[in-house]
């Protein structure tokens, strides 16, 4: 067969050539129209029970991710000509396309009692530029005394404050986003710089807008420095300019496909989707070196070049088909979870792993036709030295030092299991930012002087209409909202309960005092000034309903990691509501971003698995194309779950952390790595061909065959993966390094595990030989 399409390619190169040029064109014009995907990307599936919930709540309510929060902790704010720019940072602010609200001490409103119409009213704190501080001192402490705002908007005891930002989810979910951010920033800054004073950022709106301007510096330089990177140590090992101009070829055409695939599917370029290109060129550089390899001993071995070029597909074809095929399983198997962004990742990137191979399979063998012979120069790699050197010493150890393979696999895997019990499964919705940079700083700045700004939801449905009003139930609202305020990790609520207690004060002629819940006598003497058809008061309807039955909890919540976060919700926040309301028939629902994020990432960490497991089986039952007996499949096996147990015993060790990023590795590795077992089993088996040929002999013959080939494509893949280092991103630093470490533990495992295994288990030779593909 192989030789067949090996006659067919070069009979027709033309036709492929310019085939392959026409659908490069396409996807590349397709590629321009790519998108950026400025949403928040969706984890829990649509399905689950809680993600239901929150789309209703958004539905209802909004979005509660739209906040940008700015903050300030200095003496200096409070000085009249500082005060006055604040002031008018906040009205600036307010007046910018794309800005719903500001709420912030300058623009604070309290309510009043408007006792000639019988209702309360919004009034501003500050109604007027301050110009004397006896003036500004004087207002503060009228601010002071409005105790709805406490925690909220200002922390008495740290002298911080901050200005809430509302922003509008059309911007939001465009590119209209980053100038929309850009300006609030810039003024910011300018108020800064003019004041003395430093200003933090925070809030999910600024968290996306700052990792999406990372995510696009990345994306620009994870290709152009993977693809320098591999193109040097590709030069270095062929000495020969056409194949690294070949590999370039390759990996633009690929990069184009990549970006071009992404549209015609209807995606859009999202921070995991961006990655794609830059792993693509990586994983299409092994395919290449194969090729070249094949060429150059075939082209050594009798001089002939359209010969030297048939045997490059006619005897490695299948070998690269199945290598090619086994990475897209590994990519494949996550369209198993029921996550959208990973679907859409696996496709994309399964369908490109396959697209690789028919690439590389036409363009190379077409163009090295069009070349003049290679020089003696360009076949010298073969007898490098050093690899030389390296093939007799592998050699030797399968030869006569088996049992020191064996205690050192021994001793690596033990170690590695003791690592593995000290993973940690923790994630940070701030994770991927760099430890002691500004995003991670500000945070942590909200976290001390509010409690953090990650939003929370909690929803009561007391079953009646009117029964938010009712005095017994607000009482038992209350006892709720002692609770939340109470919690450490907890910003003060916004709720029909605070609104009720700011509704007292305001009764009482803003007697701070008074802050409290009404009592049955009081009762519809302040609830009558809340008045029917009260404009003013329209923000009620964002935390009661209509029917004054269903009443919203809005707060915030600190940045703790899963784990905490876990024992909040479940440990803490869940048994006390059923305890408060233990006696009723109310239903109490905990919803928000930072609650969607907890589900998520144990959605990611379950579907993982589950797809590792299913790679696990497809990629085993490939195997059989190769030897159909079960003994050459766990064989085939073991050399593959070894580097990714040193790998996972390597985050344990070092407190590197399981979450989404790393373990998305597992997947991706292990489609990559048996890469490497594939070509070392085909060139053994066709070994095994040759008359009187014994296991031992074939077995080493096949290291010192495709040894070479086995070294240059896992130290181009560690080079390219290594240039994930460079990253802003700690996901991408994770894919790099653990990568490495995965791709450095598979040539041990490949090169001298596997043959040794061969030698001391395989004891038929027509185990090897029946059935199968070569």
């Amino acid at each position: 067969m192989w030789a067949s399409l090996s006659r067919f390619i070069i009979r027709y190169r033309l036709f492929f050539v310019i085939a392959t040029v026409v659908i490069t064109a396409f996807m590349g014009y397709m590629g321009s129209k790519v998108e950026m995907s400025f949403e928040y990307a969706t984890i829990v599936p649509e399905d689950d029970e809680d993600m239901i919930f929150f789309q209703k709540f958004k539905k209802t309510y909004g979005e509660d991710g739209n906040i940008l929060v700015v903050g300030v902790q200095d003496d200096k704010l409070f000085k009249v000509d500082n005060f006055a720019r604040f002031q008018e940072l906040a009205e600036k602010i307010k007046k910018v396309d794309g800005v719903n609200e500001v709420i912030s001490l300058p623009t604070m409103k309290r309510l009043f009692k408007d006792t000639i119409a019988d209702k309360f009213v919004l009034q501003p704190v500050f109604s007027q530029k301050i110009q004397y501080q006896a003036e500004l001192d004087s207002i503060l402490n009228v601010a002071n005394q409005v105790r709805f705002y406490d925690g909220l908007l200002y922390n008495k005891e740290t002298k911080s404050t901050l200005l809430a930002i509302s922003l509008s989810k059309e911007y939001l979910n465009s590119k209209r986003r980053i100038p929309l951010i850009n300006q609030i920033i810039t003024y910011s800054e300018d108020f800064g710089s003019q004041t003395g004073i430093k200003t933090h950022f925070a809030g999910l709106s600024y968290l996306r807008y700052i990792m999406m301007g990372v995510f696009m510096k990345d994306f620009r330089m994870l290709i152009a420095m993977s693809s320098l990177v591999t193109c040097i140590i590709l030069f270095i090992f062929f000495r020969s300019f056409s194949s690294v101009l070949f590999t370039v070829l390759v990996i633009i055409i690929t990069a184009v496909w990549t970006a071009g695939l992404i549209t015609l599917f209807g995606y859009k370029m999202s921070m995991l989707t961006g990655m794609l290109p830059a792993l693509i060129v990586v994983i299409s550089i092994p395919t290449c070196i194969y090729m070249f390899n094949k060429y150059h001993q075939e082209y050594r071995k009798h001089g002939n070049k359209i010969k030297a070029v048939g045997r490059i597909i006619e005897k490695i074809g299948f070998v690269t088909f199945m290598t090619n095929a086994n990475t897209a399983v590994g990519f494949l198997v996550l369209c198993f979870t029921d996550i959208s962004i990973i679907i859409e990742f696996g496709w994309v990137a399964g369908i490109m792993s396959f697209a690789t191979f028919l690439i590389t399979i036409i363009v190379i063998p077409a163009l090295l036709l069009y070349l003049p012979e290679p020089s003696e120069k360009q076949v010298m790699h073969l007898d490098t030295k050093l690899f030389t050197s390296l093939n007799n010493f592998v050699a030797n150890l399968v030869l006569h030092r088996r049992w020191l393979i064996y205690t050192i696999t021994m001793v690596f895997v033990l170690v590695s299991i003791y690592g593995v019990t000290k993973i940690k499964p923790i994630g940070y919705i701030v994770d991927d930012m760099p430890e002691g940079g500004q995003i991670k700083n500000d945070l942590a700045f909200f976290e001390k002087n509010f409690s953090g700004v990650m939003p929370l939801e909690i929803l009561v449905d007391m079953g009646k209409k009117k029964a938010a009003f009712k005095i017994s139930n607000l009482k038992k609202l209350d006892e709720l909202q002692t609770f939340l305020d109470n919690e450490p990790n907890l910003s003060p609520a916004i709720s029909i309960v605070s609104i009720t207690k700011s509704a007292t004060q305001a009764f009482y002629n803003q007697d701070a005092s008074s802050y409290r819940l009404p009592d049955n006598s009081e009762k519809n003497f302040i609830l009558k000034y809340f008045g029917k058809g009260n404009t003013d008061l329209s923000f009620l309807r964002s935390f009661v309903d209509s029917n004054a039955q269903i009443v919203r909890f809005s707060l915030k919540v600190a940045d703790l990691g899963t784990q905490k976060m876990d024992s909040l919700f479940n440990i803490r926040l869940k048994p006390k509501i059923n305890e408060i309301f233990k006696d009723t028939d109310f239903k109490v629902n905990v919803t928000g971003t930072s609650l969607m994020f907890l589900k998520g990432n144990k959605y990611l960490l379950a579907d993982l698995t589950q797809s590792m497991v299913f790679a696990f089986i497809l990629i085993s039952l490939m195997m059989a194309f190769l030897f159909f007996d079960f003994k050459m499949i766990i064989l085939s096996i073991i050399p593959n779950i070894i580097p990714m147990l040193i790998t996972a015993g390597i985050m344990g060790l070092f407190d590197i952390r399981m979450k989404v990023s790393t373990a998305i590795i597992f997947s991706i590795s292990f489609g990559i790595t048996i890469d490497t077992t594939i070509h070392y089993l085909s060139k053994f088996k066709q070994e095994m061909m040759i008359p009187n040929i014994t296991i031992l002999e074939a077995a080493v013959k096949a290291i010192r065959d495709a040894g070479i080939s086995m070294v240059y494509t896992s130290l181009v893949l560690m080079a390219g993966f290594g240039t994930f280092m460079f990253s802003e991103f700690g996901s991408t630093q994770a894919l790099g390094i653990l990568t490495c470490f995965t791709l450095f533990s598979s040539i041990f495992t490949n090169m001298v595990l596997l043959p040794a295994l061969l030698v001391t288990f395989v004891k038929d030779k027509n185990v090897i030989l029946k059935k199968g593909k070569v």
